[in-house]
């Protein structure tokens, strides 16, 4: 008898330990099934955003023809693993009067600024290209839409950023190509079976890299050098963003896209993108850290 009244004491003393227990128990569960649906709702937000954002540049990279005018194009185009599904690189090629015209460009930064920024460049290039005399004035023809965009947007994310461009012009009836650099690293050449990177001694900054400031100073009136190296029948030239030629391996080493594209020289020209994808995958050892985006262009 003693023993059941001094098991009913503990179990009375214990009441109140059991009640704290029970409650801190019940405040955890729904803690977790808070943050729980918390996690879901984001993700299912991160979802709808990158759907969003892959359909964007869906509507804005369309696929790259085949062939234009007296050229065969190749494009290599990499999202970048840790940055979603929104790159800032850029391309388009056309067919204008007497030529083709090509720009391979790289805005700064990720993200749907990048997009935007990436948008006013091709929409730029879309209609000057087919009226501009020359690259100079396709050049300046970029220039000036940034400016204007910023001028009536003033609070975009746009007016921070700015982009490198590399511009090419083949002319159909002239065994040349001709460049312009804004602030882009120079493509690779192979001109009669001799492979080197192309010399461009006086690179323009990159597009809005100066932004209000440049008008303000004068930094963004700069003359566009034109170079212009021979580009014959069988002749090729890799355009080409810094994702390919700054990727890294395991011990920070970068790429060596000259040596390769040496090591290839003998290589059929389609199988030259997809030697330059696998063998990138290869050096940096898991997947790209930054976009990359490469255009072979040949000569037919």
């Amino acid at each position: 008898m003693a023993t059941s009244a001094g098991l009913a004491a503990r179990r009375a003393e214990d009441v109140p330990g059991v009640l704290i227990n029970e409650t801190v128990l019940l405040a955890v569960t729904v803690a977790a099934v808070w943050s729980s649906r918390l996690r879901r709702n984001r993700e299912l937000e991160l979802r709808q955003m990158h759907s969003v954002a892959e359909a964007a540049q869906s509507a804005l990279q369309r696929p790259m023809p085949s062939h234009l005018g007296s050229v065969d194009l190749h494009l290599l185009y990499e999202a970048s693993a840790a940055g979603a599904h929104v790159g800032g690189d850029f391309y388009k090629a056309l067919e204008v009067r007497g030529a083709v015209r090509i720009m391979l460009g790289d805005v700064q930064g990720k993200g749907l600024g990048a997009l935007e920024t990436a948008s006013i460049l091709l929409g730029s290039f879309r209609e000057s290209a087919y009226t501009a005399p020359d690259l100079p004035a396709v050049a300046e023809r970029l220039e000036f839409s940034m400016a204007r965009y910023v001028e009536r947007t003033q609070d975009s994310d746009v007016a921070s950023r700015f982009a490198t461009v590399l511009l090419a012009e083949i002319p159909d009836d002239e065994p040349v190509v001709r460049l312009v650099s804004c602030g882009h690293p120079a493509p690779i050449v192979q001109h009669q079976g001799v492979l080197e990177t192309a010399d461009l001694p006086s690179p323009s900054p990159p597009v809005n890299l100066f932004g209000r400031q440049g008008d303000l100073f004068g930094l963004g009136d700069g003359d566009f050098d034109v170079q212009q190296l021979p580009f014959e029948p069988g002749d090729r030239l890799l355009m080409f963003t810094d994702g390919v030629s700054e990727t890294r391996d395991d011990t920070g080493t970068f790429y060596p896209l000259e040596e390769r594209m040496r090591a290839w020289i003998g290589e059929p020209a389609d199988r030259m993108t997809t030697l330059l994808r696998e063998d990138l995958v290869r050096h940096s050892g898991r997947g790209f850290d930054d976009d990359i985006a490469a255009v072979l262009v040949v000569r037919r």
